[in-house]
């Protein structure tokens, strides 16, 4: 199970502002591109689906983000907050790519979110479409190699 010294604040029960904060500490960790730093913030025992591929534990979770990121490459994510409860919290979210022969898509997708009391993942539910986009229509400019700077539109401001 998880190891007692764990903790990811902010932790449920969730209010707007922390689950808006959970959110974009989500983002900015996917942002990294590090898989073994994003499995950090699920439960050992996590359970994913993601589109059709269906995960348990951390170990699972390093090798898929690994596999993901070797595919698809100048990987830019936003997340946005959809709703939320005490222990749980749904976002919509878009992230732009492109494959080994530059070809360039926009990702849509939702999630849902289920957190343990020390504010770890204990399930995540990703349903994602892929949109073939061109060069030009790529609106998610910042530099890959960090995080979403905070003065970048968000989904709703970008009318995504």
């Amino acid at each position: 199970m998880n190891n007692p010294n764990e903790f990811r604040p902010p932790v449920p029960p969730f209010m707007l502002e922390t689950a808006i904060e959970k959110v974009r500490k989500a983002e900015d960790g996917w942002n990294s591109r590090d898989p073994a730093r994003v499995a950090l913030a699920y439960t050992a025992d996590s359970r994913w689906r993601n589109r059709s591929e269906f995960l348990q534990g951390r170990p699972a979770i390093v090798a898929f983000l690994t596999r993901k990121w070797q595919r698809e490459l100048e990987y830019r994510l936003i997340k946005e907050i959809w709703a939320f409860t005490d222990d749980r919290i749904a976002v919509r979210f878009a992230y732009e790519w492109h494959d080994q022969n530059d070809a360039w898509f926009r990702s849509y997708g939702n999630e849902n979110w289920l957190f343990d009391e020390t504010g770890l993942m204990r399930e995540r539910h990703a349903s994602i479409n892929d949109v073939p986009i061109q060069l030009g229509d790529r609106k998610f400019l910042w530099d890959c190699s960090g995080p979403r700077p905070k003065d970048h539109p968000g989904l709703s401001d970008l009318n995504l």
